[in-house]
């Protein structure tokens, strides 16, 4: 690991003249490019070197050890068994470094809400799923802008989506993506019987307008009024706007704002990231033969996580987790499961292909 720590000094060196050429500094998506991979390359060798100077110190240790005699040897002992251990700590500290990061880890993200199985129930516990994860970016200190929300008629959603911005919210969010189960009583139920509803998750990054270009020729524009719940007009203008791709056939619509611009900002933002998404999930199958992404299939097919109300539990069945403070979690106290999560996927990467190279 140390002889690849050497050829990672040597890039970050010329990484660090080129992000002085003009030429690149005239071109805004290079000049970002590398300073990305200048920032993580600066991470990965100061831990190199941290871990050298740690293996020399051993080394060092061991060689006075060897030669030393009577009361100085348990003194040595003891220097030789911490430089050891502290060796080690760094040595894992630099593999989780070298795990090849996800491409979309330094994007906002755009989470997607929609009530599923169970009606009207369903459409208010998406309302629950969307207050817990604004109350998650409030506590790590994201901002979460609601682009847009369908109210519903008892007060849930039948769809919401949000955008998040905030260091590692892609690392974070991406593993809410999937059927979010839910099991208790109904607002609706008048026998006080447990029902079980769920509401879907999609976890988007956000597109970079240069990385996404869309034809203005290959839109259609509808425009309509914004309503409320029910029907119930809410603008007397038609300020709302639906926005379809026909290459792809997606549709996004968006009325929260009160302009036509406004809105149809916000929708083509949406539709990036949808565009993104399908060109990364083509390019990954043309790759390999791995599962479709976390929304198109896959996990998606199943239930990620059940919240029993009555037992106040939250179970994510992707790792086994079980939790007895389902208030609390849906109160944005998601750091228990996102932490081991987070932690699980780690362990897969360096089980599957150990370490790799980084982005």
């Amino acid at each position: 690991m140390l002889e690849r720590i050497a050829g990672l000094e040597a890039e970050l060196a010329d990484i660090e003249i080129r992000l002085g050429d003009p030429a690149v500094q005239s071109d805004p998506p290079r000049l970002a490019e590398l300073g990305r991979r200048f920032k993580q390359l600066t991470e990965i060798v100061a831990a190199g070197r941290r871990l050298r100077a740690a293996a020399d110190d051993r080394d060092e240790a061991r060689r006075m050890l060897a030669e030393a005699e009577g009361p100085d040897r348990a003194d040595l002992r003891q220097l030789l068994d911490d430089l050891e251990e502290a060796a080690e700590t760094l040595t894992e500290e630099l593999r989780g470094l070298l795990v090849p990061r996800d491409p979309n880890d330094d994007r906002n993200v755009i989470v997607e809400i929609r009530g599923a199985a169970g009606g009207e129930e369903a459409n208010l516990f998406a309302a629950d799923l969307l207050g817990m994860y604004q109350a998650f970016a409030k506590r790590r200190g994201w901002r979460f802008e609601v682009l847009s929300a369908s109210p519903s008629d008892l007060g849930g959603y039948s769809e919401a989506t949000g955008l998040v911005s905030g260091p590692s919210a892609w690392t974070r969010l991406k593993h809410e993506a999937g059927i979010h189960r839910v099991q208790r009583v109904p607002v609706t139920e008048s026998q006080g019987r447990v029902h079980t509803s769920s509401a879907t998750v999609s976890v988007l990054p956000e597109a970079r307008e240069a990385e996404v270009r869309i034809d203005e020729a290959d839109l259609d524009i509808d425009v309509f009024r914004s309503s409320g719940p029910g029907g119930q007009s809410v603008n007397t203008t038609d300020s709302a706007v639906r926005v379809t791709h026909r290459p792809s056939g997606l549709v996004v619509a968006m009325q929260d704002e009160k302009s036509q611009l406004q809105n149809k900002q916000k929708a083509l933002r949406v539709l990036r990231a949808r565009l993104l998404r399908l060109e990364q999930e083509r390019a990954k199958a043309e790759q390999s033969e791995l599962r479709r992404s976390q929304v198109s299939g896959g996990d998606r097919s199943e239930k990620i996580r059940t919240y029993n109300f009555r037992e106040n539990r939250v179970t994510d069945h992707r790792i086994g987790l079980t939790l007895h403070k389902l208030d609390r979690v849906l109160a944005g106290e998601l750091d228990d499961l996102s932490d081991a999560l987070v932690h699980d996927e780690r362990q897969a990467q360096l089980q599957s292909g150990g370490v790799g190279s980084p982005r």
